[in-house]
């Protein structure tokens, strides 16, 4: 017995690209405008906007700083040029540093990383707003799962497009869209310091990520997950526990019930 983490890549892609549409016409926004990072992710994600709504209604905003890989603006002017994209590039290396003199305490690589997202979380919605565009996040499954992402930053969308599809799915998606296979083939990072991968930093392959997500979506134990797989066991309660603790990121904030309803 296995645990299952195949999709029908076309299915999905149609799904997807029906959300996007319904989003969009309920919403009655002109467009949609999304970060594009170079990475598989955000590619995959612009494609399928594309698709679902043209090319005219969709706009990508690249927002490198000066951590980001030299690779990844290669990556990205690649996915722009093959699919035609609307890309705006904007460094947000000053901005960046002049925020950062206004925080009351001095950033670690992580902390500053946060404010980076955050900022282009700014950027991408004062565009939104100015041309009655929705904001498109670009994180998956595996990522909204655990938490690995920035609350109020690249969390902070109206809708995300792919955030059913787990990472080792996305690939599928992405061989299924024709992405450049520089990106299928690239370690996945979000390039927020120097050196940074997503797997180094979670201490785990997303493959093995994902099958733990995916035996604990499908209600099964710890210990069931591992005799099927053989993945330590304190691996599996380490996902379970941060999958947990991460809770508060996936919910809008709380409000304590005073009135009949509350909002």
């Amino acid at each position: 017995m296995n645990i299952d983490l195949s999709i029908n890549p076309e299915e999905t892609a149609t799904i997807i690209k029906e959300f996007i549409k319904t989003y969009i016409e309920n919403a009655h926004a002109h467009g949609i405008v999304l970060g594009l990072s170079g990475g598989i992710d955000s590619a995959v994600t612009a494609v399928l906007c594309q698709q679902a709504l043209g090319t005219k209604k969709t706009h990508c905003l690249f927002m490198p700083d000066q951590t980001t890989p030299l690779l990844d603006q290669d990556h990205k002017e690649l996915t722009q040029q093959q699919y035609k994209l609307n890309c705006t590039d904007i460094d947000i290396t000053p901005i960046v540093k002049n925020f950062s003199k206004y925080c009351l305490i001095k950033q670690d690589k992580k902390s500053l990383a946060n404010i980076k997202t955050r900022l282009r979380m700014i950027l991408l919605y004062d565009y939104a707003f100015n041309k009655k565009y929705i904001v498109s996040g670009t994180s998956n499954k595996s990522e909204l799962l655990i938490g690995y992402f920035t609350k109020y930053g690249d969390g902070g969308a109206d809708l995300q497009p792919i955030g059913d599809v787990y990472k080792t799915q996305i690939y599928e998606l992405a061989k299924f869209l024709k992405i450049p296979q520089a990106l299928i083939k690239k370690k996945p990072t979000a390039g927020l310091w120097r050196g940074q991968t997503d797997e180094q930093e979670l201490g785990i392959t997303y493959k093995t990520l994902d099958t733990i997500l995916r035996g604990l979506e499908i209600k099964m134990e710890p210990e069931l997950i591992h005799q099927i797989t053989l993945i330590p066991l304190n691996d599996i309660e380490r996902i379970r526990n941060i999958r947990i603790k991460s809770q508060h990121k996936r919910r809008l904030p709380l409000i304590p019930k005073i009135g009949i309803r509350t909002p």
